[in-house]
């Protein structure tokens, strides 16, 4: 085949076999890569029921057609589990360098079953050779130790890593799995999932692409890319000048800053921790990832009062929100050094961020107390608890024991009205754009199978009037511009051809952040695979990994009940552009059943068998509610 290796690895643990599956044609052309294989074996392999961090669950590593290309964006790969702090679906990408040298292993995704009897990594080289290698000497180690160590144990200095840290081996519920050693698969746990099989690192060295169809519209489509990304009309420029969140300044003013744990709506220090702020002092310049000519990335370093090394990255706008704005603190470098500490232990920024705020705002409220938090004060911009609380909860020790388990756990435990205070959606704490001004990505937080997830929803600000990022989702079946703050079926149907974009993108595993149009990504599967791919084909396969997941949900006993946003969204900011923007709580529940109608879900959110037909995975209905009862 082309684009594909044809071979997915499957690593047990539990017993040390090591096999290798070549599924059809059909079986990629219907799934693609990445989100697709990773929700096809999430609801076919994984059994109702069962606790995240057993052996029963599994973890799997899934790449796409165009991973490993000289292409810009195509440097990805997805890992799923059933997710430790949801409890149910769970799906992070991450780019860098590792997908693709492990797409030139010769393998288009492992899954790995089963629990080590002692701490292990996976050895997979040039050849394709795969060994269990003993990793006892290793746990304990943060990821950048872990790296340096098996790279000279292994004596190859070009070998690339994904590893846990001690976030993951203590079962943080939201650790996270690092590639190399600023790359993270970041949501839902999946580093504690790695961390429950004994699990360290996974280190591939590969030499060799599979063959592609056309590679000459490949080559062709690269250099036109490279020459024109600065005048291609969808391209935010921000990015490449100062990264995420290069407007982070006009946010704040509209409302999309989120501070003080979602309740402030204005952080008066913004200029004090933004993508400007850090350009004039700290930063020292911009990467990317392999093959990429975007360059978003930003790369700071600094000695005093804390040592931060441009290696181990810097913050993006998710992060300098929820370690800064959304817990009070200005201090930049008090936040780079711990976006650091997150990397090096393996630990998720934005729901780290988000419990710590949840913390703040307890202990404003009287729930916490100097005695629970250990005589740490959680006063509102504190940066030294910050960095203490993190060390903490690495360990789980003292208020980290409880904090470890993510704010919608801590709230349960907690009591005394405190869960109104956990801003999460399915246990997924929220990411920094606000529903109560982006109101379709509020629709896609309140459904989205994984929790709050901004990357698989709309923007709404970039789509209130008539531009090229308009035309460009019509081709997923938008119908125009609709202002930000609206809940109007043309704002559900652009909500749903979004999602399908984006899902359809963590397919194909091209970044969201490169301006690739669908017919872009479209042509560049065909010109991979020799397949007469189609952009129906594409909006087809984004319904596809929405409905296997949802049907995971619906197995694991979530209901439209859990299509839920906090409380705290439908009243307005304390101050702000909105103070009086709460999102009408009748308007937004009848615009999420309107899109469970336009995805061919019935009014309770549950997919018809007439659409599983339609998608091709028929076969998933014996998974629906009624087929277990």
């Amino acid at each position: 085949m082309n684009g594909v290796a044809g071979k997915i690895l499957r690593i047990n643990l539990t017993s040390g076999r090591i096999t290798v599956e070549e599924p059809e044609e059909a079986f990629y052309r219907r799934y693609l890569g990445g989100a697709g294989i990773v929700s096809y074996y999430l609801l076919k392999e994984i059994a109702a029921g069962i606790d995240p961090l057993s052996p029963e669950n599994k973890l799997i590593f899934a790449l796409g057609p165009l991973t490993g290309l000289a292409l810009a964006g195509a440097t990805r790969d997805c890992v799923g589990a059933k997710s430790p702090l949801t409890g149910g679906y769970a799906k992070s990408e991450s780019g860098g360098v590792w997908p693709m040298e492990f797409k030139r292993t010769g393998y288009d995704g492992l899954i790995v079953e089963g629990r080590a009897e002692h701490p292990v990594y996976v050895w997979i080289d040039a050849a394709g050779k795969v060994e269990i290698r003993d990793a006892t000497h290793l746990w304990g180690k943060d990821v950048q130790e872990t790296q340096t160590a098996i790279a000279e144990e292994l004596g190859e200095p070009r070998a690339r890593t994904t590893a846990i840290g001690p976030a993951g081996e203590n079962l943080v519920k939201y650790a996270c799995i690092m590639s190399d050693l600023k790359d993270a698969h970041g949501r839902g746990g999946m580093g504690a999932v790695m961390g429950s099989k004994n699990l360290k690192a996974i280190t591939v060295r590969g030499t060799r692409m599979p063959e592609t169809a056309d590679p000459e519209t490949i080559k062709e489509k690269a250099k036109w890319f490279a020459k024109n990304l600065q005048d291609i009309p969808i391209f935010n420029k921000g990015y490449s000048a100062l990264g995420t969140g290069a407007t982070m300044e006009v946010f704040n003013e509209v409302g999309n800053l989120p501070s003080y744990n979602f309740d402030g709506g204005f952080f008066a220090e913004t200029d004090k921790i933004s993508p400007v702020a850090m350009a004039n002092s700290i930063r020292i310049g911009m990467e990317g990832c392999a093959a990429c000519a975007v360059r978003c990335k930003r790369v700071v370093e600094f000695e005093e009062p804390y040592r931060v090394t441009a290696e181990l990255g810097a913050p993006e706008y998710e992060t300098l929100g929820t370690l800064g704005s959304c817990c009070g603190i200005s201090d930049l470098k008090a936040i780079c050094r711990a976006n650091q500490l997150c990397n090096l232990y393996g630990l998720d920024t934005i729901t780290a961020g988000m419990t710590i705020a949840f913390a703040m705002e307890c202990f404003a409220e009287g729930v916490l107390t100097l005695a629970d938090t250990g005589g740490i004060d959680l006063s509102w911009g504190n940066a030294d608890a910050l960095l203490a609380l993190i060390e903490l909860i690495v360990r789980r020790e003292g208020i980290g024991e409880l904090l470890a388990e993510g704010s919608k756990r801590a709230a349960e435990r907690l009591g005394r009205g405190s869960l109104e205070y956990a801003m999460q959606v399915k246990g997924l704490e929220i990411p920094m754009h606000d529903p109560r001004l982006k109101n379709g990505m509020g629709i896609i937080y309140a459904v989205a199978p994984n929790g709050a997830d901004h990357n698989v929803g709309p923007h709404d600000t970039a789509f209130t009037m008539e531009n090229a990022a308009v035309n460009h989702l019509r081709g997923m079946g938008a119908l125009g511009p609709v202002p930000a703050q609206d809940l109007s079926t043309t704002k559900v149907a652009n909500t749903k051809a979004a999602h399908l974009w984006y899902l359809f993108c963590d397919c194909a595993l091209a970044c969201i952040f490169v301006p690739w149009t669908i017919h872009d990504l479209v042509d560049l599967i065909r010109a991979a695979t020799g397949w007469e791919y189609t952009v129906y084909e594409a909006m087809l396969l984004g319904e596809r990994v929405a409905t296997l997941a949802r049907i995971f949900n619906l197995r694991e006993g979530f209901t439209a009940a859990d299509d839920q946003l906090p409380k705290r969204m439908f009243k307005g900011t304390r101050m702000g552009a909105l103070q009086n923007s709460g999102i009408d709580p009748a308007k937004m529940d009848a615009a999420i059943r309107q899109f469970y109608g336009l995805m061919g879900w019935d009014s309770a959110g549950v997919p018809t068998r007439d659409k599983l037909e339609e998608l091709g995975i028929e076969w998933a209905a014996e998974y629906l509610p009624e087929a277990q009862t």
